[in-house]
């Protein structure tokens, strides 16, 4: 499975998520220490956004182990932003490695990644497919799970509408893992499902750790909020991590060996407002 970061808060260089810290995304896609398999080589990919300039995010994806892609190493140095996803890839299902089968996926302003497994996917494919209208459908440009998934967010969407506020995009996350387990359930009944999920518009973000596997705590992940995160002189900390707000960290695994970063339960959300405010809510 793969590891992931969904940073937002005050403008931050992709490099302080990438490269700089001791437990960096790069460092996880060749030595992950909370997988059995510690490599995540199967390709990377990088969302972030620029909101003086688009809605949209950019979007950097290669199929290329992130620890050997000197353009990311390039871009990463030179580019901030308020909200950043990074991604490093260990194929599971779907073994393809392809740029169309490397996370993020985009549409609009949304942008969602994904470490884990949905149960069965090979066998409820088609019925996935039957329920999307054609914007999510048309959406679907590879072979993963985590895509399809992606077109179930969209296809809640257009069946709720769209969030106004953080609560409310967490609705609509959390509308998407009931589709998806209802498809589970009839048509791969007993697989199991690992769905750590992170989706954001830019403005508001969420993240999940969640497993249908009983007696299973599912993938690792990882919250850490405080006022401010920096990197100086090879160190990242976050500032005021007990008593600040404003930039939030959601990680796979901890990227530094500063106090304040907070094992995400069992089948849990975090939802992240406009102003980098968190909350935690069950699933």
């Amino acid at each position: 499975m793969c590891r992931f970061t969904l940073y937002q808060g005050p403008p931050l260089r992709i490099s302080a998520l990438v490269t700089e810290p001791r437990n960096s995304l790069i460092h996880q896609s060749f030595n992950a220490s909370e997988r059995e398999e510690p490599l995540n080589g199967d390709g990377f990919g990088l969302a972030w956004y620029a909101p003086t300039l688009t809605p949209r995010p950019g979007l950097f994806r290669s199929v290329t182990p992130a620890w050997n892609n000197a353009n990311l190493l390039r871009l990463a140095d030179v580019v901030e932003s308020p909200c950043i996803l990074a991604h490093v890839r260990a194929a599971t299902q779907v073994r393809s490695v392809g740029e169309v089968n490397c996370h993020p996926f985009t549409s609009g302003r949304y942008a969602l990644m994904h470490n884990g497994d949905l149960g069965g996917f090979l066998a409820l494919r088609r019925a996935l497919l039957a329920q999307l209208s054609d914007g999510p459908f048309d959406a679907i440009q590879g072979l993963t799970d985590s895509e399809h998934l992606f077109a179930l967010f969209l296809e809640r969407l257009v069946r709720d509408g769209e969030p106004d506020d953080a609560q409310s995009l967490g609705d609509r996350v959390r509308g998407t893992i009931e589709d998806a387990l209802a498809l589970v359930d009839r048509h791969a009944a007993g697989s199991a499902s690992y769905l750590n999920l992170a989706v954001t518009n830019g403005r508001e973000s969420v993240a999940t750790r969640f497993t249908t596997e009983p007696d299973d705590e599912g993938e690792s992940l990882y919250l850490h909020r405080g006022r401010l995160y920096r990197c100086e002189d090879g160190v990242c900390h976050m500032v005021s991590p007990a008593t600040g707000s404003g930039a939030v960290l959601v990680s796979s695994e901890a990227l530094s060996d500063d106090p304040g970063w907070e094992p995400i339960p069992r089948n849990h959300m975090v939802t992240i407002d406009a102003a980098g405010g968190c909350a935690l809510s069950t699933i």
